[in-house]
């Protein structure tokens, strides 16, 4: 890898930059003509779309300054449109969420940013708005591959329709591909994710899902023991995203999220073949407490509990 680039090459970056900034207005004093800066419509779009959001997490998202960012959730409190809710199971935690005019707010914004991206589109030809997508797409994979120094290539979100559809299909053929594990094990799973949906309690349980490049490429599972235990479940990482922290990020995910519940123990069952996994966990501070020979998914196994003290 070159360790010096030609100037004009990083010119020509930051002069697209300028320009794209200046075509989307984002550097208006309003955002799309509303009182909101770009940073707060950030917040009000991270909080709209992320339940019940802490400032801490919050403030690694967008990557700002825990003062700055402070100062714009006193603001959007003062306006009407943020409340802070301390946590039902964690006094000392405070949860984020829009009022009523802070989800209209977001809607107009929303709509309207939808509204202006298709006015661009409309005047462009079929063949021009394909290769603008098609640039995009091209940019946001470079940049991605190579990631960047101040930003992480994936980001985690809620569970949608259809995510658990693909959460049993993929631990069914990566479990194949790597340990030869039978349609027994894809049937574990489809049990797991169909309990969870029907029993979803979302102020203690969660389901973290990361997207990269546009595709699905990782999963967890926070679930609900008992009112002092959590349970962490199927933890994933697809072969495209391994290497990049996403599998740690995921666990930290789930004991962030243990804590704040007000579980004191966060405990997980795996495979002693698991090696990844296993380091993952071991990273964090679980410990191995029990281990038992079983015959599962077409194999004689040595499943493991691991426990965590919150």
């Amino acid at each position: 890898m070159n360790t010096s680039i030609d100037e004009s090459k990083i010119n020509e970056i930051r002069k697209f930059n300028r320009f794209f900034t200046r075509k989307l207005g984002v550097l208006r004093e309003g955002l799309l003509h509303s009182p909101f800066s770009l940073t707060e419509a950030r917040v009000l779009f991270e909080v709209a779309n992320n339940h019940d959001q802490i400032a801490s997490e919050l403030t690694k998202i967008l990557g700002l300054d825990a003062g700055y960012l402070s100062r714009i959730l006193t603001r959007l409190e003062q306006q009407g449109l943020l409340e802070r809710v301390r946590a039902e199971h964690d006094g000392r935690q405070q949860l984020l969420r829009l009022t009523p005019e802070g989800q209209g707010a977001f809607k107009v914004l929303d709509q309207r940013s939808r509204e202006e991206v298709a006015e661009m589109l409309k005047a462009l030809s079929e063949e021009d708005q394909k290769s603008l997508i098609m640039s995009m797409t091209s940019i946001q994979s470079i940049l991605d591959n190579e990631s960047l120094k101040y930003a992480e290539s994936f980001y985690l979100r809620r569970h949608q329709p259809g995510d658990m559809g693909w959460i049993t299909h993929r631990h069914g053929v990566l479990y194949a591909q790597e340990y030869g594990w039978d349609e027994s094990f894809e049937a574990l799973v489809a049990q797991i994710v169909s309990d969870f949906i029907n029993n979803y309690k979302p102020e203690v349980e969660h389901c973290w899902v990361a997207e990269m490049k546009g595709e699905i490429v990782g999963s967890v599972f926070l679930v609900q023991v008992s009112e002092s235990v959590g349970k962490l479940r199927l933890l994933l990482v697809e072969p495209s995203a391994r290497g990049l922290g996403l599998g740690t990020k995921l666990v930290e995910e789930c004991v962030r999220f243990a804590k704040r519940a007000g579980y004191k123990k966060l405990v997980l069952w795996t495979n002693s073949i698991l090696k990844e996994a296993r380091h993952i966990y071991k990273k964090q501070g679980f410990i191995l407490v029990s281990e038992e020979e079983h015959h599962s998914f077409g194999h004689d196994l040595i499943g493991e509990m691991w426990e965590l003290e919150l």
